[in-house]
């Protein structure tokens, strides 16, 4: 008889994110003030059997309370070292009302400008650069 090898290895370990630049009518981004990182867009984990956008309107509805209609998948932003890949859309929003929640302490609309100069924690201003420049569609970028 024929010894065959097993081949016993651990299944890789991912984490998939979605996360949302929502733009208003007036032009200005939709962002939260979580309690580690401070300023940023929406966004969170992608739960088992749900689809990036769908993770995408229920992290955004979860930490602002607004509603949000996905325009668009514009690149994957991916954090080797960590295994970590955050997939971003543009979006507009299209109901709800503010509100804070564990994840969020403050919520609003912010001019583009304003909104980058409060975004700080790691490449996210970067992030929204690209979500934001059309002619970087589709991105994605290794760090």
């Amino acid at each position: 008889m024929e010894k065959r090898e097993l081949n016993i290895h651990t299944p890789p370990k991912h984490i998939v994110s979605a996360a949302t630049i929502v733009l208003n009518d007036e032009k200005e981004i939709l962002l939260i003030k979580g309690p580690k990182r401070c300023w940023e867009m929406p966004g969170g984990q992608v739960e088992e059997g749900e689809s990036l956008s769908d993770a995408a309107i229920r992290e955004t509805k979860e930490e602002s309370g607004i509603d949000i209609e996905v325009i668009k998948f514009c690149g994957i932003f991916q954090n080797v070292n960590k295994s970590i890949c955050n997939t971003l859309f543009l979006a507009k929003p299209i109901g709800g009302e503010f509100m804070t929640s564990s994840e969020s302490l403050e919520v609003g609309f912010y001019s583009i400008e304003q909104a980058l100069r409060m975004v700080t924690a790691g490449n996210f201003r970067q992030r929204i650069e690209y979500c934001l420049d059309e002619n970087t569609h589709p991105f994605y970028v290794e760090h």
